[in-house]
Formats: C-alpha cells, structure tokens, sequence
C-alpha cells in the first residue's frame, strides 16, 4: 500500500482516495478494536478453573484476570501519547505485537507465572483502541469521521460482550489452551490489517517521551486499581487494602506535581484541567461504572438457581448469549449517536446516552423474573453506553490541541477504565454484604440486585448531569 503523508489537521489527501477504502480502514479498525477487547472478558468462562488448571490458589489465579485490566489502564494513555509522537499507525502494529505475544505465551504454557505474563501482554495491547480513535479524524473524510468516531468507541463493550459467550463455546468444544489460539489468529490479523489496511499516516510531531512520567503513571495506577480490585478479598479495612491504596493516590499526587514542571510530559495535565475535558473525563468514569455494572450483575442473576425464588437457572454459555446482543447493539448506535452529534452537538449525546442508561436499570429493578426481561433491560442499557461511549472521544478531540489527541482519548479511556474498576468493586460488596444460605452456598439476595440496579442508576444520571455542564470549546492550536 502507498504511503500517504499528511499532517493531522489535513484530511484532503486521504479524502481523495475515495469513500470505500476509508470504509474498508474503519471496518477493519473496529474489527481491530472489538479483538483487543475481547481479552478482558476471554478467562472468565475458566475463571472458577484457573487454580486447578494453572496448580495455584484461587488467590494468585483472580490476578490472570486482574493483570490485564491493569495493563490496559496503564497502556492506554500511554499509547495515546507515543501515537502522538511516533505516528499512530505504527502505535497500533506495536499494540497488535504485544497482543500477539502475549496470546502465544498463554497458549504455550501451562503454570502461573507465564500465563500473567501473557495476559499482561494482552491487556498492554488495549492501547490500540484510544489510538484508533484518535486517528479515525485523520484518515477518514469529515463527512465519516464522526460515525467513525461512534463506531470504534464502542468497540470498548462491543468486545467485551461478545467475548463472553465466544468464550464459553470455545472452552466447552475444546481445550482451554484454545481460547488463546483463537486469540494468536486474530491478533495476526490484527497486525497485518494495521501494516496493510491502515494508511502510513506521517502524523508524528516533534518531541520527547516522558520516561519519567510514563513510571510513575503506571505504578501509581497499579497500586491503586490494585487495591480497589482486591478490596472485596483482601478486606476493605486491611493494611494492604489500605495501604495499596494510598500509596497509589501519593504516587499520582507526585507524578501530577512532576508533570507539571515538565516541559513535554506524558499528559499535560493544564489541558486536561480545561473544563470540557476535565468534565467529559468525569462523566467518564460515571459511564464506564454503569457499563461495567451490568456486565457484572446481569450474568449473576442469569446463572443463580431457582432455587433461590428469583434466579434464572442460565448456563454460562446461554448467559453469555442473552448478554451477547447488548454488545452489538452498542455497535448499532453508533450511526444514531453520530445523528445526535451531527443535530443537537455531543454534549447533549453524552447527556442522553447517560440517561438511556440510567432508565435501563431502572427497568431492571423491575424486570428480574425472565431471560428475555433481562435481555430487554441489557439492550437499553447498551444503547444509553453505545451513544455515551461515541460522544466521549469527540468531546475531547474537540477541546485538545491535534498533537494531543491521542494522549488525551488514552486519558479518557483510562477514566472509564477507572469506572469500570470501580463498578466491579462497588457491586462486589453490595452483592456479597446481602447474602442468604441455600445448599450450603452464599446466594446475593434479590434485594441485593435491586440495590445494584439503584446504585448503578444514580451513577448514570450523574454521567448525564455532569456532561450538560461541559462548556463549548473551541480546539487549541497545537
């Protein structure tokens, strides 16, 4: 394929090349994306195995699961901002490198040690997806460019939810050592479609990586999403809970402190303090707590017995099923979202998305007592996350300078990383604090999930309150 150079505020050379290979690009990079973020959700079908199959604790096998999300939180940023430097399309060859690493070292091996080292891999290739983002505005023409936007977006959840019951099939037609293979094939997919598809995009800009600032980024993270991931096993109130923790929040008190005086850091924090990108990443995290709320909570009350009264007696398999059109329906608004943005602007997208997903689960408080009723409550929800998810990225690219538009989406995605973490520990402890006996087994009580349903929709009203505050701004030159 021709390189094409360009800068990033010059689209017309690429416009030229014609509609259908920017629509190639785009449909590729969701593919790309939606790949990627199928390996946060691929153990979880042998996540209750992992010690029997790995010959280790219960303990040490939750961090198979644990270790990617935080390579994802610390890859992203990251990524947005070598993209910025390097040019975008070689962040995403690299990006689909370090997934295909990583899948090979989990299918080849058998113990602990290099199955976290694998699945660390693949949560660092999670970068690809705020860098995709950032580069759809470069290599699509304008009038795509925010369906474009919407679309890959959303493959954050379109990933996720498919990959639960993908998952599940697999491994019940298989060896576990198959989840991985299938996940080398796509990465090489990956990887030649971003060397072959992608446009060579000359899009670098002139400037130094923050080392510095990249160290203590990730280990203030870490120890943060660490301890709120742990919280539920290791004891809200135990010194290592509390002590991960805090030393996380010191660490990015220090690591804000240093990039402040820094005259190329890592993200420059003065941007992101900038009322629409400081608001929208708020928002974020309210979001990604309510998308990560029913990708936990649905599951559960899909696969409790009847026993219990409310359960819906649903293998993993069918479970993952019922949840699996949630995912493509957030794929399905993305040209709604675009609609939206396009007519009334992506502030109000974002309130409205916000606010589809808050009567969501006010709808799940009420439909508990069926399959399809979970599915229809799922589909709403994944409607208001697929047009908040799509509006997000815009709002940021529309406020930060073009040499940090991958820094600043990475951000972003680290915030409803943060969200989604969040959620996971908040609904840990709500559903295991209500608990009732049934054959010998800790059941949450329905009463439980209804707390849930409300905990998650406040959060979500929140998301769209906060994003009808976010300021027009004008984009910096940059």
């Amino acid at each position: 394929m021709t390189d094409t150079v360009k800068t990033a505020n010059d689209v017309e050379p690429l416009v030229e090349q014609g509609r259908s290979s920017a629509l190639l690009t785009v449909i590729f990079l969701c593919f790309s994306g939606m790949s990627v973020a199928l390996m946060q959700t691929l153990v979880i079908p042998i996540q209750s195995e992992l010690p029997e199959i790995l010959r280790t604790s219960a303990a040490n096998a939750s961090w198979v699961v644990t270790i990617t999300l935080l390579g994802a939180a610390v890859a992203m940023p990251i990524a947005g901002r070598l993209g910025d430097l390097f040019g975008k399309q070689r962040v995403l060859v690299g990006s689909s490198i370090l997934m295909l690493a990583g899948s090979l070292v989990c299918a080849l091996s058998d113990s602990l040690v290099p199955v976290l080292a694998g699945r660390g891999l693949q949560g660092l290739a999670m970068g690809f997806i705020p860098v995709g983002i950032s580069l759809m505005r470069e290599i699509v023409p304008p009038a795509m460019a925010t369906t474009a936007v919407a679309a890959m977006s959303a493959t954050l959840g379109v990933g996720g939810a498919i990959g639960l019951p993908l998952s599940a099939w697999i491994v019940q037609t298989g060896d576990w050592h198959a989840l991985f293979w299938v996940a080398t094939g796509l990465a090489v997919l990956v990887g030649l479609g971003s060397w072959l598809i992608v446009p060579h995009v000359h899009d670098g800009h002139e400037g130094t990586f923050d080392f510095g600032g990249a160290v203590g980024l990730a280990v203030g993270l870490i120890a943060l999403l660490v301890g709120i991931t742990k919280g539920n096993t290791w004891g809200w109130t135990s010194g290592r809970t509390i002590g991960s923790i805090a030393l996380g929040l010191v660490v990015l008190l220090v690591w804000g402190w240093f990039e402040l005086r820094r005259s190329e850091p890592l993200c420059d924090l003065r941007v992101s303090a900038r009322r629409p990108v400081l608001l929208t990443n708020i928002a974020a995290v309210a979001i990604g707590f309510g998308m990560m709320a029913q990708a936990i909570v649905f599951p559960q009350l899909l696969q409790l017995p009847e026993a219990t009264g409310f359960g819906l007696d649903q293998s993993l398999l069918a479970a993952g099923l019922w949840m699996a059109p949630g995912g493509l329906m957030m794929l399905a608004f993305a040209p709604v979202a675009s609609y939206l943005m396009r007519t009334f602007g992506a502030k109000y997208a974002l309130a409205l998305g916000a606010a589809v997903l808050g009567c969501g689960y006010l709808l799940s408080f009420f439909l508990m007592s069926a399959p399809w009723q979970v599915l229809v409550a799922s589909l709403v929800c994944s409607a208001g996350v697929g047009i908040g998810y799509a509006a997000m990225p815009t709002l940021i690219m529309d406020a930060v300078p073009m040499n940090e538009a991958g820094s600043a989406v990475g951000i972003n995605s680290l915030m409803r990383s943060i969200g989604t973490t969040v959620a996971a520990a908040v609904m840990a402890v709500i559903l295991t604090g209500q608990t009732s006996l049934i054959g010998g087994f800790e059941i949450p009580t329905e009463s439980a999930f209804k707390i849930c349903f409300l905990v998650a929709t406040a959060a979500a009203f929140l998301g769209g309150a906060l994003a009808l505050t976010i300021p027009k701004a004008e984009r910096p030159t940059g």
